[in-house]
């Protein structure tokens, strides 16, 4: 009888601790943190071999060198119409966690110059991860030793007889150039590419007279001294001292501002997920950045690319978007940029 109740209990406290354990499991899985279950996208709105485009692969090489995620992330170019196909791409790929888009000024100039039907609003906003510098870069065979120098030439030739190269119509580097043409009181011939490393290319063959490239668009030709910078569009000089060239380093360039050329631009570098995402899958991608930015690997780049160190995310973020888009619908307009 005695061995009968034995049994019995035994079977009950087993019964219990199985349903007990099958409980924890199911608890456990239904708290654990949202993670992506199939390949990622890096959805970069920019040609190969732009700043946007480095960044993108710098942060994927990350990720997998230190296994920051179990699922594999890809980096997928869509360039097509100035970066609107990939950012109608994101767009439409409401409530889907797997894509993660670049962000730069296009999410502002691209809606007002040619009415394209989006709003950054119409995405999830994860985090700005740094801000990008433009530069003033002449072939370095060229004479102009400073911002001022070259304007002087600009000012005396004929209208349009110098050309500038950049990124796409209508954009930032576009923008930049008509306030240049305010300073100068002419006109550059604007020549538009598909992406940085393209106008880089373009200089150093003096196809063009000049190009505002960001500082990663423009290394590589100034390392090898195809090319000079003349000053950086930013209220304050570059903190980056060791030597990128033989004897200059980022933070020997004057800012054109203190060369008296009265211009300053930055340009955000964040990241979008597509709307009707959720809270955890958000957290998901601010927190796997925020472990690449911690990377000695990220802190080189950061360095060698000369971007200002900068990381935002939630309400901070939206506030930055808020400003920022105002400023540009502000340039846009003054440009004479904006869609009729």
């Amino acid at each position: 009888m005695t061995s009968r109740i034995q049994k019995f209990s035994t079977r009950v406290l087993s019964s219990m601790l199985g349903a007990g354990l099958l409980a924890g499991a199911t608890l456990a899985q239904a708290q654990a943190p949202w993670q992506p279950t199939k390949s990622v996208e890096i959805i970069v709105p920019a040609g190969a071999g732009g700043a946007a485009d480095q960044m993108a692969r710098t942060i994927q090489g990350i990720v997998v060198k230190h296994q920051l995620m179990k699922q594999p992330i890809m980096v997928m170019n869509k360039s097509g119409a100035s970066g609107a196909e990939g950012i109608m791409d994101v767009k439409d790929a409401k409530g889907d966690p797997h894509k993660l888009m670049t962000a730069f000024s296009a999410i502002y100039t691209l809606p007002v110059a040619v009415n394209l039907p989006f709003n950054w609003r119409d995405l999830n906003p994860v985090a700005l991860i740094a801000l990008d510098e433009f530069l003033l870069w002449v072939n370095a065979e060229a004479p102009y030793k400073t911002p001022k120098e070259y304007l002087d030439a600009v000012r005396v030739a004929p209208p349009g007889a110098f050309k500038m190269g950049g990124t796409g119509s209508k954009r930032e580097d576009h923008i930049i150039t008509v306030m240049l043409d305010k300073i100068a009181g002419t006109k550059f011939t604007y020549i538009p590419y598909k992406s940085g490393g393209e106008a880089a290319t373009q200089l150093v063959g003096k196809h063009i007279n000049s190009n505002v490239n960001n500082p990663s668009e423009n290394i590589a030709q100034w390392r090898a001294d195809q090319v000079r910078a003349l000053c950086v569009f930013s209220a304050q000089r570059m903190v980056y001292k060791d030597k990128i060239t033989k004897d200059l380093s980022w933070a020997d360039i004057p800012t054109c501002k203190d060369s008296g050329v009265d211009v300053e631009y930055q340009m955000l570098r964040g990241f979008f997920i597509p709307a009707g995402t959720t809270k955890e899958q958000v957290a998901f991608y601010v927190d796997l950045l925020r472990k690449v930015a911690a990377t000695p690997e990220w802190k080189d780049y950061l360095s060698k690319q000369a971007l200002k160190d900068v990381f935002l995310t939630g309400p901070e973020y939206v506030k930055f978007l808020e400003k920022d888009e105002a400023f540009h619908n502000k340039l846009m307009n003054e440009a004479g940029f904006a869609h009729k």
